[in-house]
């Protein structure tokens, strides 16, 4: 008697989501690429050359890190203070990370790029993808995020700064973009309570030590997160 088919393996692992990763990633080139000018633009007005500004953005990508390395090269200080300036600039990344390892990709290459790439605007991003987007998706998220940024940087150092373009005010490029993602994240979310509880954290780290809000604020919101989930899990089970 002839052995029954067995089922296809396609009904199991149902095919990615249909999604447009350029309309994913253009809200974050709105606020990438103005603010990657400003960066070329003040790293070749602080003596270095074009081809240094582009390479930091390809190989540090880290905005705030990078836009604070200009007065410390200008000022003539050691690599290794700015090595650990920039790691405690970065180290909110590490929460990032934690609450995206079940989301990142098995594939070793995949999985380092993303956690090399993981900027605040990637990190709400991906935080948004839904359930089975493939690991090619998520990659070229990112890449496109750090495509945005190294463009912005290649422009405000070659042509704004033979130029001479004014820039004021395009520093409030990613306070938009942080207003803008903030919304997404809202809209997405089934609840409110992540949004209010990041406002209040804020509010209370801001009361206590002002100097230090952002981080005091992340930790805030991370104790938070960690007894959330227990709460939501007993509320259902009951």
């Amino acid at each position: 008697m002839p052995a029954c088919p067995e089922p296809a393996q396609a009904s199991q692992n149902p095919p990615a989501p249909h999604i447009s990763v350029l309309s994913l990633s253009v809200p974050v080139a709105m606020g990438y690429v103005p603010l990657g000018m400003v960066f070329g633009f003040l790293f070749v007005q602080a003596g270095a050359p074009w081809w240094l500004a582009l390479t930091a953005s390809i190989l540090v990508f880290a905005g705030a890190s990078q836009f604070m390395m200009v007065p410390m090269l200008a000022a003539g200080l050691p690599l290794a203070t700015i090595a650990l300036a920039t790691l405690v600039v970065n180290l909110r990344h590490v929460f990032y990370g934690l609450s995206l390892l079940d989301k990142l990709p098995a594939k070793p290459w995949a999985r380092w790029y993303l956690v090399f790439a993981l900027t605040d605007e990637t990190y709400s991003v991906l935080t948004t993808l839904p359930a089975g987007t493939s690991t090619r998706q998520m990659v070229t998220v990112a890449l496109l995020n750090q495509g945005w940024w190294v463009l912005g940087t290649l422009l405000g150092a070659v042509i704004g700064a033979q130029a001479q373009i004014g820039l004021a005010g395009l520093d409030f490029a990613l306070a938009a973009l942080f207003a803008v993602l903030a919304v997404e994240q809202w809209r997405s979310a089934d609840s409110a309570a992540p949004l209010w509880v990041a406002l209040a954290s804020y509010a209370v780290a801001w009361a206590v030590m002002p100097q230090q809000a952002l981080l005091i604020a992340i930790a805030l919101s991370v104790l938070a997160g960690l007894f959330w989930p227990a709460a939501t899990e007993k509320k259902e089970a009951s």
